[in-house]
């Protein structure tokens, strides 16, 4: 019985020997294939192909449909703890391949399944058809109408394909940005529109995080302060330990003294509530609870949070305005203005796909070369 790893790395280096051909006959197979590998809005379908197929390569014996021990039969197998965490995560960090950085069966919509990948289950996340063609695909297995081996070969062709492309769209939008640079620095009033536009982009719940990340990125020396390494944008607070979504320290100390949580929508007094209760249980003293939003800013609520400065023994809780934290910090340091500018699009190019995925990516670099050009204009 080969060794998962070893699967992996042949079937990749036997699909770069091909890159151009597809071994798919079958031409419904070969169109599921290329639509799941290459759903640019949810990754969890072809990450959960790659561990399926390998389960079945590894182990004829199971069943390509039940990668969940609930399942409690003894075809069943566990997708997530034996193949997917175990193998088919590092493989997918070793090659960059665009696939979801954690695990597939996270994904709302593989989640908390305890029947067959088979119809008639459907699955209600969304897009319908990815979570579709993906049950459909393992079906083909599970029948004999294609092999373990030529799906996971075509699902890795595909994403080398999707990979090289975006690699090249990546490199052609830097170069326009970079020959359509006149000279003249973006304002900070400029610099503002371009943020605004881009946080108001569909699926941008992570970008508020690297705005702040990346005025701590290049004003660390003058605040003399600086920001810890960034959780993954799924990770739970519970899971990880961390007070909030940026934590801010004094520069060469461990000492957390600044938090900041994101919110996309309003923030209410439940949220402080829990940010207190947070707080509590954990030994660290900070002096700053900051919450980032790109929601409204209820009156009420804001005058809680200051009131609570006395109660927490001289915790500031406050509430920001996103674009208002971005505006106010652009001024203050405006001779930063193009570094912090730099700072975010380094950021938001080397997340994660599962975080800010490629459309999202290829619009910045598009937006800010239409604010570099209209500058000069």
């Amino acid at each position: 019985m080969a060794n998962p790893a070893d699967i992996l790395e042949e079937s990749i280096q036997r699909v770069r020997t091909r890159i151009e051909q597809s071994a798919i006959d079958d031409a419904s197979a070969q169109e599921k294939i290329e639509y799941v590998s290459r759903c640019l809005s949810n990754r969890a379908g072809v990450r959960m192909i790659l561990t399926c197929t390998l389960a079945k390569i590894h182990n004829p014996d199971v069943d390509i449909r039940k990668p969940y021990t609930e399942i409690g039969t003894s075809d069943s197998f566990s997708g997530r703890a034996e193949y997917d965490e175990k193998y088919v995560g590092p493989f997918a960090a070793q090659y960059n391949l665009p696939v979801n950085l954690t695990t597939a069966f996270l994904t709302p919509g593989f989640r908390t399944i305890n029947v067959p990948l088979a119809l008639p289950l459907t699955i209600s996340g969304r897009p319908k058809r990815m979570y579709i063609d993906t049950i459909d695909l393992l079906g083909y297995v599970h029948s004999g109408q294609l092999a373990p081996q030529e799906l996971m070969d075509e699902a890795i062709r595909q994403l080398l394909i999707l990979k090289q492309e975006q690699d090249e769209r990546r490199k052609q939008l830097l170069e326009n940005l970079r020959t359509s640079s006149n000279g003249i620095p973006l304002s900070a009033e400029e610099i503002v529109t371009l943020i605004s536009q881009h946080l108001r982009s569909p699926r941008s719940s992570r970008l508020p995080v690297l705005v702040v990340a990346a005025a701590y990125h290049c004003a660390a020396s003058q605040l003399g302060e600086t920001l810890r390494p960034l959780f993954a944008h799924n990770a739970a607070n519970l899971q990880t330990g961390a007070l909030g979504d940026i934590e801010i320290t004094l520069v060469n100390d461990e000492e957390i003294v600044t938090c900041y949580e994101m919110k996309a929508k309003e923030v209410t007094r439940s949220d402080i509530d829990a940010a207190i209760a947070k707080l509590s249980s954990t030994q660290t003293r900070i002096d700053n609870y900051i919450f980032i939003t790109t929601g409204q800013i209820d009156s009420d609520v804001a005058d809680y949070a200051v009131s609570l400065y006395r109660a927490t023994d001289g915790i500031e809780f406050i509430i920001l305005d996103c674009i208002g934290f971005l505006r106010h910090f652009l001024h203050l340091f405006h001779r930063l203005r193009i570094e912090f500018l730099d700072a975010y699009q380094s950021l938001v190019l080397n997340e994660p796909d599962s975080a800010v995925n490629q459309p999202l990516k290829e619009l910045f670099l598009t937006l800010r070369q239409a604010a570099e050009v209209d500058s000069g204009n």
